[in-house]
């Protein structure tokens, strides 16, 4: 499923237009990403906690070269899936 379909979905089962459902869509990724952005959290129960992680720097290998390069340390986010999510997988 993409976005779009995403959007569709959303307007069909809330019976809203394609347009809200998009804003509502961006206005939720959008608030996820500003709370990361600041080190945060998001939780959202049954579905699953979004969270920023640290990822130190290390070294690595060109692979077409071999050559070693120094990776630097990033902030990536993170997904942990809920319980409710995983029960329904299985």
């Amino acid at each position: 499923m993409n976005k779009t379909e995403l959007i569709e979905h959303i307007a069909k089962h809330a019976d809203i237009s394609k347009a809200a459902a998009t804003r509502a869509l961006e206005s939720t990724i959008g608030a996820v990403k500003s709370t990361l952005k600041q080190g945060g959290t998001v939780s959202l129960v049954g579905f699953g906690t979004f969270s920023v992680g640290d990822r130190a720097s290390r070294m690595g290998r060109n692979p077409r070269t071999g050559d070693a390069i120094k990776i630097k340390e990033a902030r990536v986010p993170k997904f942990r899936p809920g319980k409710a999510l995983r029960d329904a997988l299985n």
